[in-house]
């Protein structure tokens, strides 16, 4: 894999699987924008990078989506352009359809769809304008099939890929690629951050996540796929059997999903 010369901005980048990419393009010469909320938690993956004087970080809310055009500016700023961009950050869902507060949909979509989205169409024109780019978004598995517990997050992931694949047809012309990252349980924190139905944090680990593919493994695989620049890649363990499940006997996929259904 070569990314040297690049500038790849990440989002999501202050913990799991962010990080995890951070710490892992710092050892190849490229430039690396490390976004999220917490500017604290950015220094130290910034600190943690074999090169740190070729990582910037910039700090901001993907909920606060209507305000992504200056964010952009400030991130082409920086090292003069951007080759990449990892639309990483977003937040997962723990509880029943029954029992979630439609503000929880609604942060869940705003955090998890719109975010990347405005973000994306902010640095289109900067992508169409040098003929080149690639967006590369992290969904899940559960952008292609669903669970219970995560209807939310299903929808916010599902939405994603409708989106990413007009996108990818409109600007093929403008050699601009796509990329589908479509990850399995992966041992980050994304369990105990979920939100539960009134929007707080599950504050808790699950064994399904716990039982993951470990988050350095899953960052090899995914810059693998970036590299090759695939439309979709789905990285996990047997959990990845669902997506071919859903497409030739999704009754299967129901019965299973029913009887291994996990929070």
């Amino acid at each position: 894999m070569n990314f040297n010369t690049k500038v790849i901005w990440i989002t999501g980048a202050s913990s799991g699987i962010g990080k995890a990419l951070a710490l892992a393009l710092s050892q190849q010469d490229c430039h690396l924008i490390l976004s999220s909320r917490r500017k604290e938690a950015l220094e130290d993956v910034q600190n943690q990078c074999q090169h740190p004087e070729k990582v910037a970080i910039l700090p901001f809310d993907l909920s606060d989506y209507e305000q992504m055009k200056p964010v952009v500016i400030n991130a082409i700023n920086i090292f003069g352009k951007i080759d990449i961009l990892i639309n990483n950050g977003g937040i997962s869902q723990r509880s029943l359809v029954i029992d979630t507060d439609i503000s929880v949909d609604e942060k869940l979509m705003a955090v998890d769809y719109l975010g990347p989205v405005a973000l994306s169409k902010a640095l289109l024109p900067h992508f169409i304008e040098r003929q080149c780019g690639h967006f590369v978004t992290v969904t899940s598995l559960m952008g292609k099939f669903s669970s219970p517990y995560r209807s939310g997050y299903c929808g916010a992931k599902h939405a994603l890929h409708g989106f990413f694949d007009a996108l990818r047809l409109e600007h093929d012309k403008d050699n601009i690629k796509v990329t589908m990252i479509c990850p399995g349980f992966v041992n980050t924190d994304v369990a105990k951050n979920a939100l539960t139905g009134d929007g707080s944090q599950q504050n808790y680990q699950d064994e399904a996540t716990e039982n993951g593919l470990h988050v350095d493994e899953f960052a090899k695989r995914m810059l693998k796929a970036i590299d090759q620049e695939k439309f979709e890649a789905y990285i996990g363990k047997k959990e990845i059997l669902g997506v071919y499940l859903k497409r030739f006997f999704p009754k299967i996929l129901h019965w299973y999903v029913l009887r291994s259904a996990v929070r």
